[in-house]
């Protein structure tokens, strides 16, 4: 599906219908990933901030380019109840190879089905990527406008 946003509330409209998307999922024993790919400015970081927001975060969510990750506890009680509880952002923009996640203990992050991680460039680090990732491409359409393009979309 392809969605076109114009403002930050239509992209929050469309990361709730993405959650609440997520919510209808069968449960996994693993954690959930979603990548995000698109170029620098597409909208990647707002997505998440819209996210976090939605589910009841309060801390400033910023792009982790610098620092690889950051994670932030989810509320209990947020729209997706108590599957998750810690939305875990990072950016593999800087990384040239899967093995570098080594250092973010990727593994021990995707054993745990509580973790709802958002990984913007995913294509940096793709031989680390799990076979069910959740792919959303975000790409300029024009002044202002973006699209965004995923299966849950």
């Amino acid at each position: 599906m392809k969605k076109e946003v114009k403002n930050l509330e239509e992209l929050r409209a469309v990361a709730e219908g993405f959650l609440s998307a997520i919510a209808k999922n069968p449960l996994k024993e693993t954690a959930t990933v979603v990548g995000l790919s698109g170029d620098l400015g597409a909208g990647k970081t707002a997505f998440v901030k819209c996210v976090a927001s939605i589910l009841g975060i309060t801390e400033v969510v910023t792009s982790p380019t610098f620092i690889l990750e950051k994670v932030y506890i989810i509320p209990r009680g947020s729209i997706l109840g108590e599957r998750f509880t810690k939305l875990i952002h990072i950016d593999a923009y800087r990384l040239e190879g899967g093995k570098e996640m080594r250092a973010l203990d990727w593994d021990a992050l995707l054993l745990d089905e509580h973790n709802l991680i958002f990984i913007e460039w995913p294509e940096q680090v793709k031989e680390a990527m799990p076979k069910d990732i959740i792919n959303l491409s975000f790409e300029y359409a024009g002044e202002g406008v973006r699209q965004i393009t995923g299966d849950l979309i």
